[in-house]
């Protein structure tokens, strides 16, 4: 990529990158506590203070979402697999509030409530696909893994682990053969990094150029083993190497850390140099389904992380060091569940799909 005047450090270490790959490789780290923000250094996003509240306010609705979805989980209301989102919520939040919806496109895994939320698609219509619903996004057919929304530019909620990184490729051919300006998000996983077909994705993207950029949610322990045990390389960023595609590892509990380097992200890909990996160091607070039991690590480890980086509380103690009274953010708290509650009653007070339906939205035409 030629060096143009007054390019940030990231995005000269970007070109760098692309150029001659870093050889060097950095010292495992610890899974399971340590929250680091290594390779190329991003900066704190510099937001206004009504941008925290809405920051606050979006990921705080996520978490209450998840908590009552957990709850309607346990009352058999909520049949399937569910992966809920607690702890991860400052990933989505800085990272979609960047981009441009109905022109970017979003593309995730099945732990995806939070990726629509983010979205601006209403709590009622994915509460209601939880549940199985008619009204829901996808008519109550996909539930909590398949949901899909063209009008928000969201692409699924995949059931099959990695499946989403070539098809996310795929939304990024599209941006480029359509001249659009649009760039996709292609979420995925810690565990789904070790697949195939995200090796294919990545030389693809890089040969053609593709607007995109390759979200690692490194939640550390995939569906229960941890990242360092089951991966040789285990600091994520560096997988796009061997491809010359740049990498930056984020601190995914700070949302203005996120946001902040999405921003990077998003002036080097919409230029034209091709895609990025960025690797949000994260942590989930509950298993990795509902079924999960999470044994694999101590409570003390989950405590420990809730306590120190949390992405909800971090903000709200920037919050209230810069002024804002508690009582404003005790109102949004109070708002935010009257959303998930209003979500929930519109789930269980709507009806259960036809079985006609059972015969629709199977082709794109009729043959």
């Amino acid at each position: 990529m030629a060096k143009a005047p007054g390019k940030t450090t990231v995005a000269k270490k970007m070109a760098a990158t692309r150029k001659n790959p870093a050889k060097k490789k950095p010292a495992p780290k610890k899974a399971g506590t340590a929250i680091s923000t290594g390779g190329l250094k991003t900066p704190i996003y510099k937001a206004s203070r009504a941008e925290k509240m809405d920051f606050y306010e979006q990921m705080l609705l996520i978490r209450r979402f998840e908590e009552k979805a957990g709850q309607l989980y346990g009352l058999g209301l909520i049949g399937g697999f569910c992966h809920l989102y607690i702890g991860q919520e400052a990933v989505v939040t800085g990272l979609q509030s960047a981009i441009s919806p109905g022109k970017d496109s979003v593309i995730t895994g099945y732990r995806d409530h939070g990726h629509m939320l983010a979205c601006g698609i209403h709590p009622n219509v994915v509460m209601a696909e939880l549940t199985g619903r008619s009204t829901g996004i996808s008519k109550g057919k996909g539930g909590s893994m398949h949901m899909f929304s063209v009008e928000h530019g969201f692409y699924g909620g995949h059931g099959i682990v990695g499946a989403q990184v070539s098809l996310g490729t795929g939304l990024a051919f599209a941006h480029k053969y359509k001249e659009d300006g649009g760039v996709c998000l292609a979420y995925f996983g810690d565990g789904a990094s070790n697949q195939g077909q995200v090796y294919e994705s990545f030389n693809m993207a890089e040969l053609w150029q593709l607007p995109v950029i390759y979200v690692i949610e490194n939640n550390q322990y995939a569906m229960g083993t941890s990242v360092n045990r089951s991966s040789a390389e285990d600091q994520l960023y560096r997988r796009g190497e061997s491809f010359r595609i740049p990498g930056m590892q984020v601190d995914g509990m700070d949302v203005l850390a996120v946001r902040g380097a999405v921003e990077e992200a998003l002036k080097d890909v919409r230029s034209g140099g091709g895609p990025v990996i960025m690797e949000l160091k994260t942590y989930r607070y509950r298993g990795h389904s509902m079924s999960d039991p999470a044994k694999y690590r101590s409570r003390d480890e989950v405590k420990d992380v809730r306590e120190k980086s949390d992405p909800i509380e971090r903000l709200k103690a920037t919050l209230i060091k810069e002024g804002v009274p508690e009582g404003d953010l005790k109102a949004i708290d109070k708002k935010v569940r009257k959303i998930v509650v209003d979500s929930a009653d519109f789930a269980e007070e709507s009806s259960e799909p036809d079985l006609s339906e059972l015969y629709t939205d199977v082709l794109v035409e009729q043959y």
